[in-house]
């Protein structure tokens, strides 16, 4: 049999996802592999990358058994992941310590020792980054003051996805997101910006060359085929960022398409085809040549959710705590959540910022808790689209996608305080698909980036309650002020509880 098969793969943060998809359009087998976020203290987010390759080794040979295909039939590999996650790498090729993922809040005074040596406005406008917790030379910094001796043996600094083409090829790689998202490239220059890297306490050398998602970036080697099943040989692209690899495997790919993400982290990414920033976003490449995507990312929104199952759902599943609240009417009867729950990124920027339910009564029951916390997300979501609209940025149409699009509650509550129809994917497995049809366009078994839309079918758009949506608007100047008027109580708390100085 001919090879007309790709293969995607996706480094998520709770797990790592396989999907083999043929060149027709159609999905051909699915596995996930488990990954384990850590978080030994207060604002840290870290993960074993072992663990991700491990799950690499299992995971392969179990989707080419469950597909029924042979290695030899996969014609190219594309991965996908977290970003910027910071990787320390050593000469051996292996992590010096766990890697810190992009929603790390830890770096707090190294972020002020960043803003005092630089101008942030001309950072801003060199790098289309802001200097905040997702930046990365404020970690490095961190790295290189806390752990010495693991700095000091680094040879490498990698992401996510680069680091698992890493092992797959043996080529040190950067996907040019990763580069963008890092706060240390310049954007116009498209280089390294010497001043940033000097304080981040790292030189060019540690750095591999950057590249574009679709770009051959190197082949499997005898190891990594020993180890994971795959054949010698097969093209490895340079990937992408998971978020960019989603939206553009729904379909966001034109002007003014918009895409809410309900995972474990809120995405919100709007697509464009002119290079514009904004300090209270961040901007990412597109995939597709000459395009960008403008976002946001809320540090915690269905993680809070998973939080609140566990600790109060009394064994409840997520379907059973969405019938409970189903009834529970728009506002949860006085009951309004900031979902700060491990600082926030986007759009205030502020690691100190941390959850508030306001309005308690000894009325309110667990239902009005698992309403307030949807709602609450929306409304760091509606945030987002302010910030866009005020940039004069025109919304066309807006597609839902992750996990918590198969929550019909989530979707309405969404629905509602946005005030937009919700146009979801059906069966649509996230950014592995991405992933793999980026693979497709580097070995040139697609001609245009078009194609992707014989992976798409849509369902019903869920519609907004318009007089819901008007509750919610009243509700959200509420939730605005409750952040202002709650920002030095979060500085003080941070000062009782040492996290910051």
């Amino acid at each position: 049999m001919s090879s007309q098969y790709l293969l995607g793969i996706d480094i998520g943060t709770t797990g790592t996802k396989f999907l083999l998809v043929s060149l027709a359009g159609k999905i051909i087998a699915e596995v996930n592999k488990t990954a384990t976020l850590i978080s030994p203290h207060a604002n840290y987010a870290e993960e074993d990358a072992n663990e991700w390759w491990n799950n690499l080794c299992t995971g392969i040979p179990e989707c080419l058994d469950k597909a029924n295909i042979k290695a030899q039939e996969i014609r190219g590999i594309g991965v996908s992941g977290m970003v910027p996650t910071t990787i320390l790498i050593d000469q051996e090729g292996k992590p010096l310590r766990r890697s810190i993922q992009q929603n790390d809040a830890r770096s707090i005074v190294e972020i002020d020792e960043f803003k005092k040596f630089v101008d942030e406005n001309e950072i801003f406008h060199k790098t289309g980054s802001a200097i905040t917790q997702q930046s990365v030379g404020p970690k490095l910094l961190w790295l290189a003051k806390n752990e010495p001796q693991h700095f000091s043996r680094t040879r490498w600094v990698m992401g996510s996805y680069d680091y698992i083409n890493y092992l797959l090829t043996g080529s040190p790689t950067l996907e040019q997101n990763w580069a963008l998202e890092s706060g240390l490239y310049d954007i116009h220059k498209k280089d390294w910006d010497d001043e940033l890297l000097k304080l981040s306490r790292i030189t060019r050398d540690h750095l591999p060359q950057v590249h574009a998602p679709s770009e051959v970036i190197g082949y499997v080697s005898a190891t990594a085929a020993r180890l994971t099943g795959l054949m010698k040989g097969t093209p490895v692209v340079a990937g992408s960022a998971d978020h960019v690899a989603s939206a553009f495997s729904v379909g966001v790919k034109q002007n003014g398409d918009l895409l809410v993400k309900l995972g474990g982290a809120g995405d919100i990414l709007y697509s464009l085809d002119k290079l514009s920033i904004n300090e209270a976003l961040f901007l990412d490449y597109h995939v597709i040549p000459g395009l960008f995507l403008i976002n946001g990312c809320m540090a915690s929104s269905g993680s809070i959710i998973k939080w609140y199952r566990e600790t109060f759902g009394a064994g409840l599943d997520y379907p059973a705590l969405d019938e409970e609240a189903w009834n529970i009417p728009a506002g949860s009867d006085g009951l309004l959540l900031l979902p700060y729950f491990i600082g926030e990124k986007t759009p205030i920027f502020n690691p100190l910022a941390r959850g508030v339910f306001f309005g308690l009564t000894l009325q309110h029951t667990r239902a009005h808790l698992y309403k307030a916390i949807l709602e609450g997300i929306s409304f760091g979501f509606f945030h987002h689209i302010q910030v866009l609209a005020e940039a004069g940025f025109k919304i066309n149409r807006v597609r839902v996608s992750n996990g918590g699009a198969r929550s019909k509650l989530w979707r309405q509550v969404t629905s509602d305080v946005i005030g937009f129809p919700l146009e979801e994917v059906a069966n649509h497995p996230g950014s592995s698909l991405g992933s793999a049809f980026i693979a497709g366009m580097g070995i040139k078994a697609f001609s245009d980036w078009s194609e992707i839309e014989k992976f798409i079918q849509l369902k019903p758009p869920t519609l907004p309650n318009l007089e819901r949506h008007e509750k919610y608007l009243q509700l959200y100047d509420l939730y605005r002020n409750l952040y202002e008027v709650n920002k030095p109580n979060f500085n003080q708390l941070a000062k009782i509880e040492g996290f910051s100085e």
